[in-house]
């Protein structure tokens, strides 16, 4: 049966604290072993009032420490503003201690969003459409989002000054040179570890062609980007060459989804999503999630609709046996190895609860 995995942004709800959010992380990820998921993966975020995940290295030692058999891992690290040699480094130390059970996901998302800073070229018109059930959403026009006038300066936040990021290809190259000790220079700790590498990637562009073309696993994002989500697998798959990690492809496909005893009340926990994803695409940073009724006091506009309605429209909410059978379609559709999913509510038990409930209903227990 194909496997389920967790994706964490460490949310912080309205109301809520930091500390709160990560205390609720690690409770979460000790709740995903007995539930019987096979990795927990935390996500990188910056500038965002309602995420705590900042620092993916340091969360995932936190969760290794309160586990003892899930994978750990992050999805990702963002390799545009870091060096390979202190990401090894960081992994590494994390392996040292938990060995075999740590995955280093990285994406290039830093160096996207600074191309797109520089270009912000809109993408081509499009309609939705249906792929044997799946709905594959127009794309979001993202120079939307870079002519927020924080946006460069974020960016230069994240770097030091001056410095210039190499192409992701080559630094994905140098992270295998460190980690099995090809490098000229020794990563200590981090040479020899047992990381599993893994690219994440929202399109068919260059994370998809690295991970296929050096044999790595690779994860395509169905729940930032799903618009693209077909064409990403299918480029990882039309380069893949098989390496000394892969004989063939491995592909996982990640998911928002929210489920509850029945379809009104995941709709209802659900509901704050939409006001959530407009705060990030407004360029504001992901605002603290908020409470149901916070969400329905809001009033929206036709613009502001517009700026979430993909997302909305491929969030998977209903009872057990409804969102199973979308992930059912999901992984049919992409032909995904695994199934990455990512479930954000107000309250910290109904997100447990969530998990729970897909869990049980997959592997079809009652």
């Amino acid at each position: 049966m194909t496997a389920l995995s967790i994706l964490d942004l460490a949310p912080i709800p309205s109301g809520g604290t930091a500390g709160q959010a990560l205390r609720n992380s690690i409770d979460l990820a000790v709740k995903a072993e007995q539930y019987g998921y096979r990795r927990y993966w935390v996500a990188e975020h910056h500038f965002a009032r309602g995420v705590a995940s900042a620092a993916p290295a340091v969360l995932i030692g936190l969760v290794a420490a309160a586990t003892s058999r899930i994978r750990v891992g992050s999805g990702a690290v963002q390799l545009g503003h870091q060096t390979p040699l202190s990401v090894v480094e960081s992994f590494g130390l994390v392996d040292a201690l938990y060995p075999g059970r740590v995955d280093l996901g990285i994406g290039r998302s830093g160096q996207r969003r600074a191309e797109l800073a520089a270009e912000a070229p809109p993408p081509p018109r499009s309609e939705a459409r249906v792929v044997d059930g799946l709905l594959i959403p127009p794309p979001f026009d993202y120079s939307v989002l870079v002519k927020h006038p924080q946006l460069r300066h974020q960016i230069a936040l994240l770097q030091q000054p001056g410095a210039q990021t190499p192409d992701f290809a080559d630094q994905i190259d140098e992270v295998v040179a460190f980690l099995d000790g090809t490098h000229q220079a020794p990563a200590v700790p981090g040479e020899g570890a047992r990381v599993e590498l893994w690219i994440l990637g929202s399109s068919g562009g260059q994370s998809a062609r690295v991970a296929g073309e050096r044999g790595l696993p690779f994860a395509a994002n169905y729940h930032v980007a799903p618009s693209s989500v077909l064409e990403a697998v299918e480029a990882y798959r039309e380069a893949f060459k098989p390496s000394a990690t892969l004989a063939e492809p491995y592909v996982i496909v990640s998911a928002d989804v929210v489920v509850a005893g029945t379809d009104d009340h995941a709709r209802e926990l659900a509901s704050p999503y939409g006001l959530w994803v407009r705060s990030i695409r407004r360029g504001d940073g992901a605002i603290p999630f908020p409470t149901p009724e916070e969400a329905a006091a809001f009033d929206w506009s036709e613009e502001d609709r517009a700026l979430v309605q993909d997302r909305l429209d491929t969030q998977f909410t209903g009872s057990p046996e409804t969102v199973v059978e979308r992930l059912r379609t999901l992984r049919r559709v992409t032909g995904a190895d695994e199934l990455l999913v990512t479930t954000i509510t107000h309250d910290h038990a109904d997100r447990v609860r969530s998990y729970e409930l897909l869990a049980k209903a997959w592997e079809g227990r009652k």
